[in-house]
């Protein structure tokens, strides 16, 4: 067992440690200096920025405060600093993305105290024990934790409690923290709305909060097996097929892309961009070099059954955005061994794609989601 990680810092001329907890996996700061209200928005920027986090021991509304003139300090990567040639648009992604990862880990060095309970210990804390211990497990002593993620965890807990209704299965679903949570409903149409090529079994491949799962057992499907790497996404997607009385149908299973079995369907709604994830929710969106996407065309022949279909959900932003082409995912298809058997798409109807504000609307304007039908060759 790993010996937990610590911080250390100097108050009133004492050291002073606790344990560092991250459920992004954030290394521990390896500098660490005490703050309190008396810190101006100007010195703590510059502190996060040279690399310095700042455990705040004051009033938790004005920790809340600090962090968002912090945020408003940091620019935003999508305007050039001097002219230049001009850049492509995945030229543009690209820097568009270091910056937000900058901003994520300027962000995250200002620091909040936690204790047994657990609680925040700063003054004017509300009540964290629940969104605490559902993203982060339980306190044994003096622990520290950025407050980006805390404010992320009591964010995931409000979706858990409160649900997300959605309508291709006319009732409400909750998320947990870490699971992303399927607020585009359009490619939730298309697997609720596609003809079924069997209804015997199917498998849901990267089933995060089961919806998808949970969509097809609801179509008539006799055994769904939705499987997932993350242990939190199986537990999600198993109280989601408890909620809406599921649970002897459809069952999540902790592993990585396909179960043991042969299915006559298998859907697969990868993460939609090539690119490294960052945080618990990147993996999501960020699929690095496109691996669960070709591990899904290359697995796929073997678990499919005679006359089966594999079900590819995925909009075509990454091809719009120059980070793959369509030339690309087509001469993965072939090379797995599989043939296009019919495409299915929409257009989203989410708000970025209305957003000209957004540095890359025409991009997201113009975006199609497919759901491309796959058989074996």
């Amino acid at each position: 067992m790993s010996t937990p990680a610590t911080i250390s810092w100097i108050d009133q001329g004492r050291e002073h440690t606790a344990m560092w907890s991250s459920a992004n996996s954030e290394p521990a700061p390896r500098h660490v200096v005490s703050v309190d209200d008396t810190l101006g928005a100007d010195e703590a920027y510059r502190l996060a920025t040279a690399g310095t986090s700042m455990l705040f021991t004051g009033d938790y509304h004005n920790a809340r405060q600090l962090l968002g003139a912090i945020a408003r300090r940091i620019p935003t990567g999508t305007k050039p600093k001097r002219k230049a040639a001009a850049a492509t648009t995945a030229e543009r992604f690209y820097k568009y993305r270091q910056a937000r990862t900058h901003r994520a880990r300027v962000l995250s060095r200002l620091l909040v105290p936690m204790a047994e309970g657990p609680l925040v210990t700063l003054r004017r804390a509300p009540d964290v024990s629940e969104a605490w211990t559902n993203a982060f497990g339980p306190v044994s002593g003096p622990t520290a934790v950025s407050l980006r993620e805390l404010l992320g965890a009591i964010g995931a807990q409000q979706w858990r409690t409160s649900g997300l209704y959605v309508g291709a299965l006319d009732a409400k679903i909750h998320p947990h923290y870490g699971t992303f949570a399927p607020v585009r409903g359009e490619y939730l149409d298309l697997v609720a709305g596609a003809q079924l090529p069997s209804s015997a079994r199917a498998f849901d491949i990267g089933t995060g909060t089961g919806v998808l799962a949970a969509i097809l057992a609801k179509r008539g499907i006799a055994e769904v097996v939705g499987t997932d790497s993350q242990a939190r996404a199986v537990a999600c997607a198993t109280q989601t097929f408890a909620s809406l009385g599921l649970a002897g149908t459809a069952h999540a299973v902790e592993c990585d892309m396909f179960p043991e079995g042969l299915a006559g369907l298998i859907v697969c709604n990868p993460p939609w961009l090539p690119g490294t994830p960052q945080t618990l929710l990147d993996y999501a969106v960020y699929d690095p070099k496109s691996a669960m996407l070709r591990a899904f065309l290359n697995g796929l022949p073997g678990h499919l059954e005679v006359g089966g279909q594999g079900w590819l959900v995925i909009s075509d932003l990454a091809e719009r955005l120059g980070l793959r082409s369509r030339e690309e995912l087509l001469d993965w298809i072939e090379r797995a061994g599989l043939v296009v058997l019919g495409r299915e798409d929409t257009r989203p109807v989410h708000g970025r794609a209305f957003d000209a504000a957004d540095p890359f609307h025409i991009e997201r304007s113009s975006e199609i989601t497919s759901l491309w039908k796959l058989g074996v060759a």
